[in-house]
């Protein structure tokens, strides 16, 4: 949630205070090897969702102060505990895994963002507790944030996920924009094609500037990791429209003069 569903994860940042970066590591080492469940290699999806069980049952080992089975789980434990962290936020990230084995489509755009709101949203929530900066509006922001990480990057693996012979693209959208899977397995750029992208572009860097207000009332270094991870997303739906919306065959990615810019522009979300 994508090649990676966590290269917006901030693992091991500078920015992160040092007492968080355990926290942080460990969080992102659990959820990497869940998302490995359920994308890569050649298993059988019956074994990946079994595995995946193996990993929710340690969840509830961990609600009822059992020890986990699993190493990963077992060194996630004390920081649920220490950090208080909502054990929920983990169970939505492993049924945001289940259903990447099990659908393959989505019918209309809220479905997508429901993916996104298990599959994304609970990585913000996450970092807003172990920051104690958890807030009604706090919350919502993050959401926002998150989940236009996430279709950041969905729009730009199109090409990567239909070889999992996967479309997070809803289908509502290709039929209102008349494009036709073929057209996605050809790697087709047309006028259709174009404006179903930026249809989805711009809904999506509506939903990370609807956000980023967050970045500018959390303090300090927590700030200034989030105004790059927004500076990231936009970043990369800039460099869509730079090629086109043809990511058959150049996909965006962000490079080291990127970050330059990136580092200016979160610089600039900061000013009065």
């Amino acid at each position: 949630m994508p090649i990676d569903h966590y290269e917006n994860f901030p693992v091991a940042s500078l920015l992160i205070p040092a007492r968080l970066r355990p926290a942080v590591e460990t969080i992102y080492a659990w959820a990497r090897c869940a998302d490995d469940l359920a994308d890569e290699g050649v298993v059988a999806p019956e074994q990946r969702l079994s595995a995946l069980a193996d990993m929710q049952s340690d969840l509830y080992r961990i609600e009822q102060g059992l020890v986990p089975e699993q190493a990963v789980a077992q060194r996630l434990a004390p920081m649920v505990t220490q950090y208080h962290l909502p054990i929920g936020l983990f169970h939505d990230l492993l049924s945001a895994f289940m259903q990447d084995v099990t659908t393959l489509r989505y019918a209309h755009f809220e479905q997508v963002r429901d993916y996104c709101r298990r599959s994304a949203d609970p990585v913000g929530r996450l970092m807003l507790h172990l920051y104690g900066t958890v807030s009604p509006e706090n919350l919502a922001h993050s959401d926002a944030i998150c989940t236009g990480l996430q279709l950041a990057n969905f729009w730009q693996d199109v090409a990567i996920d239909w070889q999992k012979n996967r479309v997070y693209l809803p289908q509502d959208s290709l039929q209102q924009f008349g494009v036709s899977e073929g057209q996605i397995a050809a790697g087709v750029v047309d006028t259709a094609w174009k404006n179903l992208m930026r249809h989805e572009v711009q809904r999506t860097r509506s939903l990370l500037e609807s956000g980023s207000p967050l970045a500018l009332v959390l303090p300090g270094r927590l700030g200034w990791e989030l105004r790059l991870v927004i500076q990231g997303g936009l970043r990369i739906l800039q460099r869509i429209e730079q090629v086109d919306y043809d990511v058959f065959r150049q996909r965006p990615t962000l490079k080291k003069t990127d970050w330059a810019v990136m580092l200016w522009r979160a610089y600039a979300m900061a000013r009065p």
